[in-house]
Formats: structure tokens, C-alpha cells, sequence
């Protein structure tokens, strides 16, 4: 077995990227010091405080309404990503597979969707939502947040299935399944690298919503985690050691989905299916 020389070119370029990665974790390394330090060392300069108070996490659980704000973003982006995908997969299959008149301008509607950002809607939508008694709703959440996820999920999906060959589709009716049998047995499995694309995009944008989940959400304890760790920012004092900790605790559950399904992500599922 030959080893590989390390030439200068690849000892700059690892060199490059391990700095790029110092910078980009050293914000998260931050977060994780600030949420271990004791709230009479928070203006001490040095980088590590003198010992750690692992008690932050349990205070920030005990003494604010995290645990329900907890709640209510694993309730929004669960039922927003839910949502956004039943709702897609069928369009994006139609979208696909049939070639009516319009298609590329529903498309392209589809992408301009895109360009609007959630907050020039918020005073309709806080009106809207106000006249339907629907305000400090998880449902209205989840509403929000699957229609402005809705058209990533069909542009992905879309070209996910139409990279499918049909003549497998064909097959399988041919061996007596039906349009639906087809898209559950044949298509589904082969799209699944588009599926969890969209899963992760609906799940984590859904998760770090914070405009609508504070305005649409005026009580505390019906507001997401983004919009709840919020409150530690007060008038005249941050807790910046609740801050941090409550930041941390937003960030792991994304972290572990990711980890669990990265692996899924994999291009290439169809190749050699059609010969």
C-alpha cells in the first residue's frame, strides 16, 4: 500500500479548511462557554470562567417557560413539515409526470414564491389570523410555516420525480398496480433522496422561525423556542448565561435530526434501473 505525499498544495488547502471551520464553530464554542459560566463571572474577561455552573440548564428549565416553548416548536415544525409534504408530493408527481398546458408557468409561480419574505405578509396575516380568533394557535404556526415552505418542497420534488423513468412507473402497471400503488411502491422509495431534502429544509426552517412565531404568538408559553429564549433579553439586563443555555438547547434536537438522516441523502438510487 503506497501512502499519499503530502504535497505544500494539500497542506494549504487542509490548512485552509481547518480554519474555516475554526471560525465558523468558534461562535458555537462561545455559546457553549457563556451557558456554563456563573452569572457573577459574566463580565470577567477572561475566555473560561473559573468553574462551570451546570446548574444553568437546569435553571432555564425551572425558572422560564421553555419547556412549553419546547413543546410548541417540536408541535409547529413536526406539523408544518408534515403537512408540506403531503401537499407537495402529490403536485410535484403531477407536475412531473403530466404535460399540461401551463406547467412551466406554475413552475415559475412556484419559484417567485420564493422571493417573498414571510414578514411583508405579517400585518395580513396578523389580521387575518386576528378575525378568525386563531392568534396564539400552534395550528396557525404550522399553517405559516407549511404554505412558505410549500413551493421549496414542490421545486425539489419535482425534479427528483421527473429525474424517475417512467418505464419503471409502466412496469409496475403492467403487473397490475395502480397510479397510486406506483407512486407508493416505485417512485416514493426511488424519490427518497428529494423527500428528505425537503424534510430537513420545511423541518429546520420551520424550527428557526422567529418573526412569525413572536408576532402571530403574543403569550409566552404559546411562543416557539426561538421566540421564547427571546425573553431573556430583558429592558435593561440580558441573561446571557440563560441565553446561551436555552440557545444550546435549540440547536441539539436539529443536530441529532441531521445526524440520523444525513445518511439518507444519497444521489444516484436509480442508476442501472433501466437498461
Amino acid at each position: 500500500m503506497t501512502s499519499r505525499r503530502l504535497t505544500p498544495r494539500t497542506l494549504l488547502l487542509a490548512a485552509t479548511a481547518w480554519l474555516l471551520a475554526a471560525v465558523f464553530l468558534l461562535p458555537y464554542l462561545e455559546m457553549a462557554v457563556t451557558a456554563l459560566r456563573p452569572a457573577d463571572e459574566l463580565r470577567d474577561p477572561g475566555y473560561l470562567p473559573h468553574h462551570f455552573a451546570w446548574s444553568n440548564f437546569v435553571d432555564v428549565w425551572r425558572d422560564s417557560t421553555l419547556g412549553a416553548n419546547l413543546r410548541v416548536t417540536l408541535l409547529v415544525a413536526g406539523g408544518s413539515t408534515l403537512l408540506a409534504l403531503l401537499v407537495a408530493l402529490p403536485a410535484a408527481y403531477h407536475t412531473a409526470r403530466v404535460r399540461y398546458r401551463g406547467r412551466r408557468l406554475f413552475l415559475l409561480l412556484v419559484l417567485v414564491t420564493q422571493m417573498f419574505q414571510p414578514t411583508s405578509l405579517l400585518v395580513g396575516l396578523y389580521r387575518e389570523f386576528y378575525q378568525l380568533d386563531m392568534l396564539n394557535s400552534v395550528w396557525t404556526l404550522i399553517l405559516c410555516n407549511a404554505a412558505f415552505n410549500l413551493a421549496f418542497a414542490v421545486w425539489i420534488l419535482t425534479a427528483y420525480i421527473g429525474s424517475i423513468p417512467v418505464e419503471l412507473e409502466e412496469a409496475a402497471m403492467i403487473d397490475g398496480l395502480g397510479r397510486f400503488g406506483a407512486l407508493r411502491r416505485v417512485v416514493l422509495p426511488l424519490a427518497m433522496p428529494g423527500v428528505v431534502t425537503a424534510l430537513i429544509f420545511t423541518f429546520i426552517a420551520a424550527w428557526n422561525e422567529f418573526v412569525m412565531g413572536l408576532t402571530l404568538s403574543t403569550a409566552v408559553r404559546s411562543q416557539p423556542l426561538t421566540a421564547g429564549i427571546n425573553s431573556f433579553i430583558g429592558d435593561y439586563t440580558v441573561q446571557w448565561n440563560y441565553l446561551f443555555a436555552g440557545s444550546v438547547v435549540a440547536i441539539v434536537p436539529v443536530i441529532v435530526l441531521f445526524a440520523l438522516i444525513e445518511g439518507k441523502v444519497v444521489a444516484g438510487l436509480t442508476a442501472g434501473s433501466v437498461k
